[in-house]
């Protein structure tokens, strides 16, 4: 959700020093390029996960602050909701049998904070949208209790001047309003991260952006929300409307909404940041003390504060990262399309699919995207959203140049994709069994025609057919995704419908 800031009271010369300031820091990001002044290439990868915290009823609790004063780690951290946490894991080199590694560090990970989170009733899960989730669940007297959620939530309900309006049409409609961004904390991604060099930046950025459709229609898992069964993956539409600083005039006059797919390939990153400062305006205008060009000129190593604040305000579904580590500046592409779960290795599936797919089409020596019209990527993200598995998507076909052919997520992943992302992570030095066992997973996924929003979907169908109402169906989902979850198979072959005792009331 960004990172920590500094409350107090926000003047009108705030914003004019603070635009100041961000188009210093951009001047400062250009002479980095052009004095060649970032690390290294490392194939150095990250992995966050969101999560929800949810009691052996599936209800969600309200009570992360207690669980992380439990766990007492550092990897673990609040998000937005009182509900959220979220994991982090240390970076990891891209090669041999690091899938592996990430998922054994996983399990164990999540496997401690469950337990810890048991001893107060509660329960760690990896799901896109908590499908028990209620509006009253919702409100600004359940964000995480942090100065940063706080001083977000009262900028950008600023901003927009009323009420949020949700309104979201797909196998049902859910229509409502809110008066904070709390809505958003329903939302639970996993993010995945890949530094780069300067020069390699736009073809990983624009390789991310023309694979995210098909990230999400195989990864979906989130069809429900408040009690409503939606998109396939509903994060999308509800992060955007969630956090929508613009009232109807605006929208209607074409401004760009701050939860945004983007509207062009990038030739650089410069252009991306550029973009963030020309078109949104700032909701956090804090200044600190650095002078960029002094600290660079010195031969310092510049944070790029107030840019990379701002840049945390703007949330681009592949995101760019400036950031310092050991005292050298680095560039990352941060993918923010995945929602969480349902197992540790569908995650880790999802992870092979994704930086296997980016090393292949960044490295093509006819790219995708000088192939594919932005808009077709944009609008195969959209498909993916509302179908998921069972989307129809443009893709460039090997004809005359600039043809696009309609075809089925499955039979593109199938017959072009997995072979890309399998010779992908061949190129990463990933070890041959650990590529075919996740990317195996996908497969499975596609020959099945499953992933967790069909098993969601398909199961609550059931318990409503036996004769549950809409609420005790969506629980008894909730618990018996919970068991299985915890039993770790990989949710192509969850059985759909309800054990005994996941279907009775707790």
């Amino acid at each position: 959700m960004g990172e920590k800031v500094a409350t107090g009271a926000i003047g009108l010369l705030d914003r004019r020093r603070y635009r100041k300031k961000t188009l210093q820091c951009l001047e400062v990001l250009e002479r980095l390029l052009e004095e060649k002044g970032f690390d290294r290439p490392k194939d150095l990868m990250g992995l966050e996960i969101e999560l929800n915290l949810a009691g052996p009823d599936g209800m969600p609790r309200m009570m992360n602050a207690e669980v992380l004063r439990r766990i007492a780690s550092r990897d673990f951290q609040t998000e937005l909701g009182m509900f959220n946490l979220e994991v982090n894991i240390a970076p990891h080199r891209l090669g041999g049998r690091v899938l592996d590694r990430l998922a054994e560090e996983l399990r164990t990970g999540l496997a401690y904070a469950h337990r810890k989170a048991d001893e107060v009733d509660a329960g760690i899960m990896m799901i896109g949208i908590l499908p028990t989730l209620s509006r009253a669940d919702l409100v600004s007297a359940n964000l995480s209790d942090a100065d940063r959620y706080t001083l977000l939530n009262d900028r950008i309900v600023a901003a927009r001047g009323e009420d949020f309006v949700l309104d979201i049409e797909g196998v049902e409609r859910l229509a409502c309003t809110f008066a904070s961004i709390a809505p958003e904390a329903a939302c639970t991604s996993v993010q995945l991260h890949l530094q780069v060099t300067p020069d390699r930046f736009a073809d990983v950025w624009n390789a991310a952006q023309a694979v995210a459709a098909v990230q999400t229609a195989i990864g979906a898992n989130s069809p429900f929300l408040f009690g409503r069964e939606l998109w396939r993956e509903s994060r999308p539409p509800l992060f955007l409307q969630s956090t929508d600083t613009r009232p109807p005039e605006l929208q209607a006059q074409g401004v760009r909404p701050r939860t945004w797919f983007g509207e062009r390939w990038a030739d650089g990153v410069l252009d991306l940041f550029e973009e963030n400062l020309r078109y949104f305006p700032a909701l956090l205008p804090i200044c600190g003390d650095e002078d960029p060009h002094r600290v660079l000129d010195d031969g310092g190593v510049p944070s790029l504060a107030e840019l990379v604040l701002h840049n945390g305000t703007v949330y681009r579904w592949n995101r760019p990262v400036y950031d310092v580590a050991d005292g050298v500046p680095h560039l990352r592409v941060e993918n923010r399309v995945l929602p969480a779960g349902p197992t540790v290795t569908d995650v880790i599936a999802n992870v092979a699919l994704y930086y296997g797919l980016v090393r292949s089409l960044a490295e093509e020596a006819r790219p995708v995207w000088t192939r594919m019209p932005f808009e077709v990527a944009a609008a195969n993200f959209e498909e993916s959203c509302r179908h998921g598995i069972d989307s129809v998507l443009r893709w460039p076909g090997r004809g005359r140049p600039g043809a696009m052919k309609e075809q089925p997520v499955v039979a593109l992943l199938q017959e072009e994709l997995l072979p890309l992302a399998a010779s992908g992570l061949d190129a990463w030095g990933i070890d041959p069994a650990d590529r075919d066992h996740y990317l195996g997973v996908i497969e499975e996924r596609c020959r099945r025609r499953a992933n967790g929003a069909t098993w969601q979907s398909a199961t609550y169908h059931g318990a409503r057919e036996d004769g549950l109402s809409r609420y005790e169906a969506l629980a008894a989902t909730t618990r018996r995704y919970a068991e299985l979850m915890h039993l770790g198979e990989p949710v192509h072959g969850w059985p759909v419908g309800l054990s005994s005792s996941a279907g009775r009331p707790v």
